[in-house]
């Protein structure tokens, strides 16, 4: 099938992908996301948020507690360089990509599009290419723009501008990146921040892997992480997890150990669907990630339309996090905080023989057998972050 024949342009439904939608819905205005309101809304930002920013920028300077020490913090912030490096190479022009804005491309589109006579034969040879280059996790849906922010942010101004994307692209690549056990069960800690440093640093290696090679084969390609649109709808809509109550997509293959980045193109790709395996169920059920929440930022209740502050999207029934509580712990600690996703039923190894027989009991007609073991397991304990480091030795 040609570019011209591609048909499989439609949006996703919401009932297939279990969205409720209110009429009232407004699309996300980025100046609004908790970590650019750190630096321009004063209830917000203060001077432990500045510092939050500033430890990952220079030398280490350790502190007595366990986890938080110089060879923590020097891990850390090694994780963090490569993205660090390349979100910083246009702040002139106010674009940090991959966090505010897309990802500038440096290679030119092909002058010859590549034939594709099987879109479905091609679309299982590109997730083959991508994991090649070390996404560990793929899933293709059409363009919603939904999810798209209304405006993307200038980060030398921090002033909402214009977020029309540079191309008419059909489809959303999404690539789930996953976090290092070991690491993410020694939250909180500057030493598991790592864990997501070096998912970051990686995505930003993958996606500008991945986008030269789209555009070498002639289509249009443009990189995205945290910037441009919302990833958590746009994977559910690619089938590659389900929402959860601590707001992460819960995957099969990594529980919520997962960082996502994304690329709009004009490929013609095979469409993913979403899957449904009863996780939100089982999160209707289980509150473990609030119950062990410090600053109390995650909700106990259902989902609901309920707006907490600006940080929360209007008009989707979910369930929505207190960033302002969230991201003032995090200040505190001086690094981020992913405590739910470490007491998360779901993080476990699934290539295990445990793991994979709490899968199979949590996602069939046996998901009450799975929580209540879960409630009488309790919290888990975190891994001390001494005991990480022996580990290496």
């Amino acid at each position: 099938m040609n570019e011209k024949q591609n048909t499989n342009t439609k949006m996703i439904s919401d009932e297939k992908s279990r969205f409720k939608i209110s009429d009232d819905f407004e699309r996300f205005n980025q100046i609004n996301d908790i970590f650019s309101r750190a630096f321009w809304d004063d209830s917000v930002r203060n001077k432990q948020s500045d510092a939050f920013f500033e430890s990952h920028r220079v030398q280490p300077k350790g502190k007595r507690a366990v986890g938080f020490k110089q060879k923590d913090f020097a891990l850390r912030n090694a994780s963090w360089a490569l993205s660090d490096t390349f979100s910083d190479r246009n702040a002139h022009k106010g674009n940090r990509e991959g966090f505010q804005s897309w990802m500038e491309n440096d290679s030119l589109i092909a002058d010859e599009k590549i034939k594709i006579d099987d879109q479905k034969s091609f679309t299982i040879e590109f997730k083959k290419i991508a994991k090649l280059f070390g996404a560990d996790l793929i899933g293709i849906t059409p363009i919603d723009k939904r999810w798209h922010y209304s405006k993307k942010v200038n980060t030398l101004e921090f002033k909402p501008v214009s977020n029309k994307l540079p191309g008419n692209f059909t489809s959303v690549i999404v690539m789930g990146h996953a976090m290092d056990k070991g690491l993410v069960d020694t939250y909180p800690s500057a030493l598991a921040s790592s864990a997501a440093g070096f998912e970051y640093s990686r995505e930003a290696a993958i996606v500008t892997q991945m986008t030269t090679y789209i555009r070498s084969l002639g289509y249009e390609a443009l990189g995205s992480m945290n910037d441009t649109a919302l990833v958590i709808p746009y994977a559910i809509q690619a089938g590659l997890g389900e929402y959860g109550r601590h707001q992460m997509v819960i995957t099969p293959e990594f529980g919520p150990r997962v960082r996502f980045s994304k690329i709009f193109t004009t490929l013609p790709l095979h469409h993913d669907k979403p899957k449904h395996h009863g996780i939100t169920e089982y999160c209707n059920k289980c509150t473990k990630c609030a119950d062990a929440c410090p600053p109390k930022a995650l909700p106990k209740g259902p989902p609901s339309y309920n707006v907490i502050n600006r940080s929360t999207i209007k008009g989707v029934k979910k369930w929505s996090a207190n960033c302002e509580k969230c991201f003032d712990y995090w200040t505190k600690l001086r690094t981020d905080c992913a405590i739910c996703m470490r007491v998360c039923p779901f993080n476990r190894d699934f290539n295990s023989f445990r793991g994979k027989i709490f899968w199979k009991i949590a996602t069939s007609f046996l998901q009450p057998v799975a929580l209540w073991w879960e409630k009488k397991r309790g919290i888990p304990k975190r891994l001390k972050p001494d005991a990480w480091w022996q580990m290496q030795q």
